[in-house]
């Protein structure tokens, strides 16, 4: 279980680099929750690889300073009534 656990790490860290991807999109891919995405890359990642931990930490500071901008739009395109359902 645990080998599975280092590699779902990297794979998590890889395609939120990739992608840009936030946590909660990751989570919906890998089909695992939010808590788990966010204690592999920021737990388990950080002791596995510190080079690809400090570039998921980039990306994931980048989506947290931006997500007010994400849930305004968010909030305007539901009233508009064009929200996508996902």
């Amino acid at each position: 279980m645990e080998a599975y656990n280092t590699e779902r790490a990297t794979l998590l860290g890889r395609y939120i680099i990739e992608s840009g991807a936030t946590v909660r999109c990751a989570a919906k891919k890998f089909g695992v929750s939010k808590s788990t995405v966010h204690k592999d890359v920021t737990g388990r990642l950080r002791t596995l690889n510190p080079t690809l931990y400090a570039q998921v930490r980039r990306v994931l500071d980048r989506n947290k300073s931006e997500r007010h901008i994400r849930g305004g739009i968010a909030t305007r395109e539901k009233y508009r009534g064009t929200v996508k359902n996902t």
